[in-house]
């Protein structure tokens, strides 16, 4: 793990000899690459932009907790309103969909660099997202953006473990990944299904689940939650009905394989 600590720091000290733009969603991993790069430039007395993405497609709570934790670093903090349910092939919810969300969001983000007069741009993609289906990666390479995390090999572990080191206050967040892998591939994307999954989430959230996933086939809504988390789940049943029936959901399912990332990428 030292040796990808060294390449990390050593790639971002090459890189922030010049302002930079970080694509910054507040999570623990975007979190670490724009402290390391303010670190860095600040031994150059450059400039560290963290950009965050305003959409339709992430809870709005994303936003709050980026300028937070954009706050807490001293960063210059910037927010890019996209909406991608603009474009008619992404609300069609293809099986490329993170692709061409990508090439929607580093557009913007390129062009707010380029008004800026930068020509680096970094996101926080890690090594395991090698390991899944993970088509937005392409997106990223095909515009140039750069990727320090993924290339100098550092897991999502190690991300936690060097986040909790360096006092970062979102090392052990959850990842929240865009509302849309809730859906099944094909399955028209609206405001309205997408909002009805945000409030399910936020709820099952206060009950103190911490790993969550609404997805939603129709009019049933199946729930992932860690497996050490279902007998407190099936205790709170009644709760639980009450509060996503008022949402619109006609069923109400506990996946019994738990939560794991990107079950709607099996088929």
């Amino acid at each position: 793990m030292t040796e990808n600590r060294e390449k990390v720091r050593e790639m971002l000290a090459d890189l922030t000899r010049e302002d930079v733009c970080v694509a910054f969603s507040g999570g623990v991993d975007s979190s670490l690459l724009l402290k390391l790069a303010l670190t860095e430039a600040k031994r150059h007395g450059t400039a560290v932009y963290a950009v965050t993405f305003d959409t339709q497609l992430h809870p709005i709570c994303d936003i709050q907790i980026a300028r937070e934790v954009a706050g807490q670093m001293g960063a210059r903090h910037q927010v890019i309103e996209v909406d991608e349910l603009a474009n008619p092939e992404i609300l069609k919810n293809p099986v490329n969909r993170c692709y061409l969300c990508k090439k929607e969001l580093f557009g913007k983000l390129l062009a707010f660099a380029e008004s800026k007069n930068i020509r680096r741009v970094l996101e926080g993609t890690n090594r395991d997202d090698d390991f899944q289906y993970r088509p937005g990666n392409r997106a990223v390479e095909e515009l140039g953006v750069l990727s320090p995390l993924r290339v100098c090999g550092l897991s999502k572990r190690e991300i936690r473990t060097w986040a909790k080191e360096l006092g970062i206050t979102v090392a052990d967040r959850p990842s929240t990944p865009c509302m849309a892998t809730r859906l099944p591939y094909g399955t028209v994307i609206t405001a309205e299904i997408l909002k009805r999954i945000e409030c399910g989430e936020s709820f099952l959230k206060t009950l103190g689940f911490r790993n969550v996933r609404l997805r939603v086939h129709g009019d049933i809504a199946r729930v992932e939650l860690d497996r050490e988390s279902f007998p407190e789940a099936a205790n709170r049943a009644e709760e639980i009905l009450t509060a996503l029936k008022e949402l619109g959901f006609t069923y109400i399912t506990l996946d019994l394989e738990g939560f794991r990332s990107g079950s709607m990428d099996r088929i």
